[in-house]
């Protein structure tokens, strides 16, 4: 994990390099290795598509603080306990039959709308606390983290096993 961003710059610096980094390696797959599923059953393709829905879900619930069963288009019987095992198996049947070209494209859209999310709003906002009875106060730059810059090296690593 990266040390925690002092200023935006700093932030859209980290957030930009491992994106170049994940992107760079897909970019060195093949269309064969893109769709070949790991032994947990999941291809390059469908661990690209589960970033896609993170990012999108990090901007729809926790930026805009829209109820995460509508951002993800579920039941809010999914997203009641915030169980990963629950939540990760529906994203994942819902993009698996998606074509890599289309996941692709949807990651790089979400990607741009994020960034250009993440560069309108001042720093300070970032560092407010996400939820107002946190007894933590923990910022909304901790899930910004968590699904940027942590998520994409996770995954990247995911990745490198195939190469």
């Amino acid at each position: 994990m990266s040390e925690t961003p002092r200023t935006k710059d700093e932030l859209m610096k980290q957030i930009g390099d491992e994106w170049t980094a994940l992107m760079d390696l897909a970019g060195r797959l093949s269309p064969e290795q893109m769709v070949r599923p790991d032994e947990g059953g999941w291809s390059p393709k469908d661990n690209l598509a589960h970033l896609a829905e993170w990012m999108k879900i990090l901007m729809g619930h926790h930026m805009d603080r829209r109820p995460a069963h509508e951002v993800m288009g579920v039941s809010p019987e999914i997203t009641r306990d915030w169980d990963m095992d629950v939540i990760n198996p529906v994203l994942f049947q819902r993009n698996r039959d998606r074509s890599t070209e289309d996941v692709l494209a949807e990651i790089q859209r979400v990607y741009s709308e994020l960034t250009l999310k993440l560069r309108s709003m001042p720093f300070e906002a970032l560092l407010q606390p996400r939820h107002a009875d946190d007894p933590e106060r923990q910022p909304l730059l901790r899930w910004i983290l968590g699904d940027t810059t942590e998520h994409f090296a996770e995954h990247r690593a995911t990745l490198e096993r195939l190469l």
